[in-house]
Order: structure tokens, then C-alpha cells, then sequence
């Protein structure tokens, strides 16, 4: 494939904007029906949006926070499947910038300026917490590792091209296997059955004896060694996936009335809606300021503030999609409508990083100056 080059933020936006207009047409039918979203995600990767993280050294755009955050906002609300799937991806794209060799960057970012994309292997079911895998990179006796274990929730990885497997080194540290989507041994499972976001294929993968030379492993474990932007960067696309969610359930409610509790509820969400925009703006500046700068007190401080912004969206998303059926009565009920989508997609997405866990960086941050931990969840 030849992906188009973006070469700016604005042009990024424009790119989204003019993709979702085209994909919130059909994505009541993709959802009623879980069609998989081959297409649409073929049509971005050719648009050059998953490209756009990559550093302009190595020819991307290098957007900023804030910019990648509204392109995954723009898709979200348009569909929030589609908002989802290359979230993963941009995040092994910041692994790469923080922790891959010159080798590494300039061959991975290559493949992915030409439209390469990769699906996400991290999580696991049955262990202790998120932090704990089973899954194995060990050495083969050639130079190269064989990977051995099985992932839960792979979102992405029917549409990818390579697959980025976090799995437990011979030292028992963290390290992401890069392999293509088709290598032998690699087995890939349609079998989400989640209620919401129901075409994000994250279904299951199993690697069994999966040769990985070298070059493909990059030593994860060290971006939450050391200070980084990791966690806010993962994080902050993840408000933005609720915030677009719930700027598409606000438009479906949006309807002149003259009932005054309506007025005065649509006027609670509005405002809702606006703090939530305003606490992802500041929290992406927060993130970039981290990114030039990577100080414990820089990702730390950046972490909160993403932290923060993730609590307004989550609430966002979730009183939007419940109010929709507010606005529009019993008449939103009509199942060909498709309403329930909106609220489906924000209560399944917004279980991702249970909110507790925010509230309480949040306020051991405010009231005891402790860091939040160093991980892909906070």
C-alpha cells in the first residue's frame, strides 16, 4: 500500500474529519450486524492517519498530544469502534520513539509511513493485574526468540498488518516481539463478544513457538523504568475515545424543545462537555511538556492531568449516552435508530481503566505528593 503523507496537525485533523463524515454513515449497520471495519481501517491507513505520531525525522508529522487526541475524538464520535482500533498502534509507535534503536525506528516508522498497521497483543486474562504476564520471549540458541503465550483482547489485530506481543523476557523483564499477523504459529481468534464496541475485532491471539529475530524486540520495561510520557500518551487517547463518544450522543440529543427540564439538563451537559474539551486540551500540553522534557515531576504532574480529564470524559460519555433517551423519549427506543450503540460503546469503553484507580492518583498526588505508578493505565 502507498499511504498518503500528512504532513501537519491541521491537515491531520481535516484527514479525520473528512473520514468520519464517512464513516458515521454506516456504522449503525456495522454494529447491528458486526461487520468488521476492513475497509474503513484500510481507507485511514491509506489517508496517512496512522502515520501522523511518526517524529518528522524520520518523515511524519509528529503531531502534537492534543492533535492526536482530537483525531481519535473526531473518529470516536463518527463510530466508536473505528475511534479505537489504532490506539494501540500509536502506542507502539511512542515505545519505539522512547525505547527502539535508530535501526528499529527507521524501519518500523518506514513501514508505517507506507500504511503499515499494528495490531495490539498486551493483555492478559487470569493474572494477577494488568501488569502481569505469562506470555514468553526466550532465547532459541540462532540469535533469535520464540514467543509463547496466549493474549486477550487484541483490538486491532484482524485488521494489522504486524502484531506487538508485551511478553516476559529470560530476566523476567518487559519486552514487546514485533511479527507479521500471518507468521507461523501465530493464531488469531474472532471472539469478542463484548456488547459495545462490538467491531474493534479484539478478539483472542495465540502464539505458539513464534520465531522473533532480535531486531523485532524492543525493551519495553524500560519506558516505565525511567521518566517518560508512556502512560499519559496511552491514557489521553482514551478520554478522547470517551469524549467522542460523548460529543455523538450530545448531537443525537440535541433538539429544539421548549420542555424546561430538558432545557436545564442539555445545558448540564453542555457544560460537561465543554470542561471535558478544556481538561484534554490542558492535559495534551501537560503530555507534550513531558514528551520535550521527561522529568519525574513533568510525568508525574502530566499523568494527573490526564488522569483528570479521563474522570470528566468517562462521566461525559456515560450521562450523554443515558440521556439521549431523555431528549428523544420512547422514540429513541426504536431499534433501527441504533441509539443504544452510543451508550453501549461509552459503558463498555469506560471500563477499561476503572475510574477508582484515577481518583486515587489523583488524590494521593494532591494530598500527599505521592507519583502516580509508572504504566500503561495511569
Amino acid at each position: 500500500m502507498t499511504a498518503q503523507r500528512i504532513g501537519t496537525d491541521a491537515e491531520a485533523i481535516a484527514a479525520a474529519a473528512a473520514l468520519a463524515a464517512e464513516f458515521a454513515r454506516g456504522a449503525q449497520a456495522r454494529d447491528r450486524n458486526r461487520h468488521l471495519p476492513h475497509a474503513e481501517v484500510a481507507r485511514m491507513a491509506k489517508a496517512g492517519l496512522w502515520a501522523v505520531t511518526v517524529p518528522r525525522r524520520f518523515g511524519g508529522a509528529g503531531v502534537s498530544a492534543g492533535t492526536l487526541a482530537e483525531v481519535i475524538a473526531i473518529l470516536s464520535a463518527a463510530d466508536g469502534s473505528i475511534g479505537q482500533i489504532p490506539q494501540n498502534h500509536f502506542y507502539i509507535l511512542e515505545a519505539l520513539r522512547l525505547d527502539g534503536s535508530e535501526a528499529q525506528q527507521r524501519d518500523w516508522y518506514g513501514r508505517v509511513l507506507e500504511g503499515a498497521r499494528i495490531g495490539n497483543a498486551l493483555s492478559e486474562a487470569g493474572t494477577r493485574s494488568h501488569t502481569d504476564f505469562k506470555t514468553t520471549l526466550l532465547p532459541d540458541g540462532d540469535g533469535s526468540f520464540r514467543l509463547h503465550g496466549r493474549k486477550f483482547y487484541c483490538t486491532g489485530t484482524l485488521f494489522a498488518d504486524f502484531i506487538a506481543a508485551v511478553a516476559k523476557d529470560e530476566a523476567g523483564r518487559r519486552v514487546i516481539a514485533l511479527v507479521p499477523q500471518d507468521a507461523p504459529g501465530v493464531t488469531l481468534i474472532d471472539d469478542w463478544s463484548g456488547f459495545g464496541q462490538r467491531t474493534t475485532g479484539s478478539g483472542t491471539v495465540v502464539f505458539d513457538s513464534v520465531r522473533v529475530p532480535a531486531e523485532a524486540v524492543v525493551e519495553h520495561h524500560r519506558a516505565f523504568s525511567r521518566p517518560t510520557p508512556m502512560g499519559p500518551l496511552a491514557q489521553i487517547m482514551h478520554a478522547a475515545i470517551d469524549l467522542g463518544l460523548g460529543r455523538a450522543a450530545i448531537a443525537a440529543a440535541r433538539k429544539p424543545t421548549e420542555d424546561a427540564a430538558l432545557i436545564q439538563q442539555a445545558g448540564e451537559l453542555f457544560i460537561r462537555l465543554r470542561a471535558a474539551e478544556a481538561m484534554i486540551a490542558r492535559a495534551a500540553l501537560m503530555v507534550d511538556a513531558a514528551t520535550r522534557e521527561p522529568k519525574v515531576e513533568s510525568v508525574a504532574a502530566a499523568s494527573v492531568a490526564v488522569a483528570e480529564a479521563k474522570v470528566l470524559t468517562t462521566e461525559l460519555a456515560i450521562s450523554a449516552g443515558n440521556a439521549v433517551f431523555d431528549f428523544t423519549g420512547v422514540q429513541g427506543t426504536d431499534d433501527s435508530l441504533g441509539l443504544d450503540r452510543l451508550w453501549r460503546d461509552a459503558r463498555t469503553h469506560t471500563l477499561h481503566d476503572p475510574l477508582r484507580w484515577k481518583l486515587h492518583a489523583i488524590g494521593n498526588w494532591t494530598l500527599n505528593g505521592v507519583a502516580p505508578p509508572r504504566h500503561g493505565a495511569i
